[in-house]
Formats: C-alpha cells, structure tokens, sequence
C-alpha cells in the first residue's frame, strides 16, 4: 500500500517536477530566484562558493523577508577545498543580560510571548556574514552587497510564494511601530510582481560595506536597536551587541548505509535528524517502500523517540552538559528501537536518561570543490516584529524557544543562546563531498532531513525527486520549551495518500490528516566526483530555483 508507482525508478519519474540542473563550474540553489542569479553572478565574477552565499542571502533578506534578514540568524557548513575538512559555524544570538528569569515569573506568564520585545534575541546573522567572509571570502564585501543594494533601492519583484506570504503576514504585523513605513509603504503589502523597494535597508547594507561588522554591533545600528528596544519595553542593550561573537565548531556526525551525515550541534536540533536515521538504519527501509503504512509508522516513532530527547536535552552547550555522542550512537539507537511496537504507534516515549516557522535555506559550490550550506531566519516569519527604527529590518524572537522551567537546560538565563530549529545540512562518501542540502520550517527540518536521505539512499530517487517526493509531518508537543506529547500527535500527509495505506496507519493507533502546506523548502547541491560536476535541485514548494554554470 503505497503513495505511487514504486516500479524500478517509477516513483522518482512521477515526483520530480523538473530535470536537475547539472554544471561543471558552479552552482547554487536558493527559494528566490533573484538570488539564486545573484550568486550564479558572483561565481561567474570570480567569487567563491562563501561569497555567492553571502550576496544570495542579502538578496532574501530584501526580497523574502518573511523568511530572514539581518535581524536574525545563521548557520553554515562549509566544505573547504583547500584542507579538505568542513567547518561549521554556530552564528546565533543570546539573550539580554539585563533580563533576568524572574521577570517573567513577576508578568505571571508561563511561557515568552512570540511577538515583541521580550522574546527578542541578539542578531547574529551579520556577524556570521563577516566570519564567513573573512575565513573564506575572496571578493570584498563592497561586491557582494552591491545587488542587494541596487534592488533595495531601484525595487525588485516579488515574487509569488514570498507575496503571498508577505500579504497573509500584514494583519499580525502591521501595528508594530516602523513595520508598515518599512513593509508596506503603499498602505498594504506589495504583490507578487510589483516592485518592492526598501531603502531603509540599503542604508543598513551600506553601512556594512563602509564600517564592516563593527557598524553593526558597535556602531550608529547598534546605538538605534537599543534606543528602539528601550523605548518599546525591550531589554537588548549596546553591550549585548557589543559582546556579540559567532563561534565556529566541529560539525557532527553519524553513519547511514554508507554515507556520513554531518549536522551542528546543540544549540540547535540538528542532532535529532542523526537520531532518526540512527533509528530507521535497523529496518528493511526499502523493502517495505516508499509511502508504506510500515514505512511511515517506523519513520513517526522514530522521530517521536528523537524529539523526546530533544525537548529534555538540547540546548546551549555553555550552560548545559549534552550528552551528544551518547545520543548520536549507534548502541544508543539500538536501545531505544527496542522501545517501538510494529503494530502501535506510541501516545507517549520517555527521554533517554543520562547521569551526571519561517527559515531560508542555501547552498552554493565553486569551480575550486568548496560547498556551503547555509541556513538564516527571523523564526516566525517576520520575526518579533520589531522594526528598529529606519534600519529597514525586523528582529528575530528566537527567544520564545526558551522554557521557563526551572532545571531544564533550556531555561532561559541572560546571556545564553535559546534552543534553535535551523539546521544546515552536508553529507560525504568516502571523505569527500557528496551533498549539500537542507529543508527549511521548524519542527519540520530534521524530519524533511531525514525523508530527503531516506528518498536518495533506501529509494534511489534523483536529487530533485527526492525533495518533490510527497513529505511526512507529524507533529506533538514535545518541545524544548518544556511540553510533552501525551497523545501520540498527529502524522500529517501531502496530498494523493491511498485510502488503504491511511486506514492501515489509523489502525496502528496513529491520528492521520491530509494537508497542503507545512512540509518546509528543500535546496541541494550534490558533487558527482567522478565527473567533476554538480546537479542542483530546488523544489516546487517554494518560488526558488537551482542555477549553474
């Protein structure tokens, strides 16, 4: 009982929705188009595949603002050519140290509102940008802002996915001092087609190309994001962007028949995709087929025992001991298999025990070998929706994914990074670089991680069929801000499910729903080594598209 063809290549023909794109000397794959041409330009200019992902991503930040920008986030992986090794970067913010745990005991709130000042974190997207750059970088920066610059200014158009979006997003936002005057400048949202200028954010931009980092973090933005952060009830200060540093880590990894999948570790929930297919490697995954009723159950509990252990143990490993290597484990995995019934779906899994919304996703890859997977948010959409100013930005609320429940690892302090959801991805073979790729949405992330592996690996699906392939959703309530799931959640479905294969999920106890949306974006890049070349991918769920060269 399966959702398609499954005949010897008949399901990856009748899910891709294009042909993949395949380049010798570049490529990149981003949600926008003018981005994705933005950083082809930037390659064929001379640039690396670290430049191309910083210009593409200023280019979002302008034209998908519902998705990143400068007020936000960021993470990356970077294949370096040179030495041969990925490096990760961990570009996200912290909290205000002038906002304490008992402030909100003292508001009587049980849990960070999502919209505000209070859940407002500091941005690290900026800093990332520069470490990036001067680690990486060969192009000045003055050259990767440029487009950004002229479209803020001349206007560029929307396109549809991203209006759409923008104009559902007005009624929630539009009341925040400075949003409409950034927004929506015409009295409403701009729409799919008409040009969007903002000028404001040009400004910003400039200011990045003449003053670097520091005009950020220390400089006249600095001074204007805490002016406005004070005067609207907020508690970022100039020292909590002054102290502001990204941290550069060891990406983690673990085994999948064969490949080593690489993620970053906590502060965000890239571990729970290694979890997963840790889980899953013990079953006969292609034998039981794509869309299976045994294929979903195994793939749900699956992630409901990883997303057990991420609401008890993930967080900021400056404030917290993790257990990372116990949890990505293979033995570790095999323990808790054990845990799963092949004919039940489980309304709750305990964590393992150990002593002592909106995102856009981007990768790129240069004629040297180097691949980047990057990964920037506001978190819902427009962020807190704050506009400091006339910056031309709004600041994430990244700072509602902390708990308030006193001993978690989560719980909020000052100063400390909040449990994150964007999730860089990178796979190699044999020590070298196979795929770059990522599926942006929350909770979605690990779990559309997985699918996409799962569809390459167990399924043999093409690159672009595997992130067009219809998508599993289950949601529950155990989260890192302290929830449990007590009822088993809900396994949602893409549209086209057989009628047998949901009746044979609802009789192992799963509650089972038919969706549209909700299933996240998904970007690749993936290096054919033996070729020297690369296919890209980018699927029909979002208005990007994958370019090469």
């Amino acid at each position: 009982m399966t959702l398609g063809l499954l005949e010897s290549g008949a399901a990856d023909r009748s899910f891709a929705t294009r042909s993949e794109v395949i380049a010798a000397n570049g490529m990149a794959a981003t949600s926008q188009p003018l981005a994705t041409q933005t950083a082809l330009a930037i390659l064929q200019a001379g640039g690396n595949a670290v430049d191309a992902a910083i210009a593409a991503n200023a280019v979002q930040g302008l034209l998908e603002p519902t998705g990143c920008g400068v007020g936000g986030d960021l993470f990356a992986i970077v294949w370096d050519a040179k030495s041969q090794t990925l490096r990760g970067l961990n570009a996200s913010g912290r909290s205000p140290r002038s906002l304490k745990l008992d402030f909100f005991k003292q508001k009587g709130l049980s849990a960070i509102p999502p919209l505000g000042p209070l859940p407002v974190s500091v941005p690290g997207c900026v800093d990332g940008w520069f470490e990036l750059h001067a680690k990486f970088g060969r192009l000045p920066m003055k050259r990767l802002l440029a487009p950004a610059i002229d479209y803020a200014i001349l206007g560029a158009p929307l396109s549809p996915i991203i209006a759409g979006e923008m104009n559902a997003a007005a009624a929630t936002y539009r009341d925040f001092p400075g949003f409409a005057e950034t927004y929506m400048p015409l009295g409403r949202m701009p729409r799919a087609g008409e040009r969007f200028k903002n000028p404001r954010l040009a400004r910003t931009y400039q200011a990045l190309v003449e003053g670097g980092r520091d005009a950020f973090y220390k400089g006249a933005i600095a001074r204007e994001i805490a002016r406005h952060m004070a005067a609207h009830g907020g508690f970022i200060t100039e020292e909590d962007l002054t102290l502001h540093k990204s941290e550069w880590v060891e990406p983690v990894s673990t085994t999948y028949r064969g490949h080593t999948v690489w993620e970053l570790p906590p502060n965000g929930q890239g571990i729970a995709a290694l979890q997963m297919l840790n889980i899953l490697e013990g079953y006969d995954v292609r034998a039981m087929g794509f869309g299976s009723a045994e294929y979903i159950h195994a793939f749900v509990e699956a992630k409901k025992l990883a997303f057990e252990d991420r609401a008890r143990h993930y967080a900021d490993p400056a404030f917290a001991k993790l257990p990372v290597a116990r949890l990505i484990s293979k033995p570790y995995a095999q323990e808790r298999r054990k845990l799963v019934q092949p004919d039940k779906a489980a309304n709750q899994f305990p964590a393992g025990d150990f002593p002592g919304n909106d995102t856009i996703y981007l990768t790129t890859a240069d004629s040297q070998g180097n691949m980047v997977s990057l990964i920037q948010s506001n978190f819902r959409g427009f962020g807190s929706g704050v506009v400091p100013g006339e910056l031309g930005f709004v600041l994430q609320d990244r700072g509602e994914l902390f708990t308030l429940q006193q001993g978690h690892p989560n719980v909020y302090a000052p100063g400390k990074r909040p449990f994150h959801t964007i999730i860089p991805a990178f796979v190699t073979r044999e020590g070298k670089p196979w795929l770059s790729f990522g599926v942006m949405g929350g909770d979605m992330q690990p779990q559309g991680h997985v699918q996409v592996l799962v569809n390459l690996i167990d399924f043999g699906m093409s690159l672009q069929a595997a992130g067009d392939a219809p998508r599993i959703r289950h949601s529950g309530s155990s989260d890192p801000t302290g929830s449990r799931m007590t009822d088993g959640g809900v396994v949602w479905l893409e549209p086209g499910p057989s009628a047998d294969m949901v009746a044979a999920l609802e009789k192992k106890g799963h509650r089972v729903r038919v969706q549209k949306g909700g299933y996240g974006g998904y970007q690749a890049i993936l290096r054919d080594e033996g070729q020297k070349v690369y296919h890209g991918a980018s699927e029909s769920r979002k208005d990007g598209h994958a370019a090469g060269y």
